[in-house]
């Protein structure tokens, strides 16, 4: 009796799960930027007036009729954690640049250019533009994103708002403790940011994850030596 040659089974390899690339938030800023029409100028302004001179710009380009090249008037602003009595910490809002106010606005029509740059420069607490008094220059492209765009720590603290309000979200490690496998976020080795407490805004290095109790354990470089502390998920971000 002859032998049955059984046809092969093809077993086609599963693929790896797809995960999407984090936005880099400069980036797209830049690309907002890059549609935006006009250019930006800045002004220099009475310090603790930035906010009220950027109202008055928009309605004065509205009074007198510019409103169709003056596009923008803009007063970066951060977040900051105050230390108040007794420890107590609070978020306020403050202006990140104090005494300047960046305006987007056409100035290439010759026959308007002069009528908008004179609206703008009268309007009350501003002492000038920046650079050429009587030729205002406007910032190049990569001036304007660095200026106006995200810094390094709004980026850090949205990722890890992002991380506590979606803990699963992205490329997850999976770490065995007490007899449990746990899918966390980071990974032993990962370099992160801190982003609360003593040391805020230093970078670190995971050395171990406690997913139970949700903290890890870090090295973080001080005067040249590697100092271990304890961190809960929500001090760290990713870099």
């Amino acid at each position: 009796m002859s032998e049955e040659t059984l046809p092969e089974e093809t077993v086609e390899a599963a693929e790896a799960p797809q995960v999407e690339p984090t936005p880099d938030p400069v980036e797209e800023f830049r690309t907002h930027m890059s549609s935006l029409p006009g250019e930006w100028y800045v002004l220099h302004t009475y310090s603790g007036y930035e906010r009220r001179v950027a109202a008055d710009i928009m309605a004065r380009a509205e009074n007198f009729e510019v409103q169709d090249y003056v596009f923008d008037a803009l007063v970066p602003m951060e977040t900051v954690v105050e230390v108040k009595n007794a420890g107590r910490k609070k978020e306020v809002s403050r202006v990140r640049i104090p005494g300047y106010v960046f305006v987007r606005m056409d100035l290439d029509d010759p026959e308007t250019s002069d009528r908008v740059w004179r609206t703008i420069k009268d309007t009350p607490a501003v002492t000038g533009f920046v650079g050429d008094r009587y030729n205002p220059v406007p910032l190049t492209f990569d001036e304007a994103v660095s200026q106006l765009g995200p810094t390094p720590e709004e980026i850090a603290a949205k990722q890890a708002a992002s991380a506590n309000e979606n803990p699963h979200e992205g490329a997850l490690t999976q770490v065995v403790e007490g007899g449990t496998v746990y899918e966390v976020a980071f990974s032993v080795g990962e370099s992160v940011i801190v982003t609360d407490g003593p040391f805020e805004s230093l970078p670190a290095t995971i050395s171990e994850i406690h997913p139970e109790t949700q903290k890890v354990q870090v090295l973080i470089s001080i005067f040249g030596r590697d100092t271990p502390a304890e961190l809960s998920f929500a001090q760290i971000a990713k870099i």
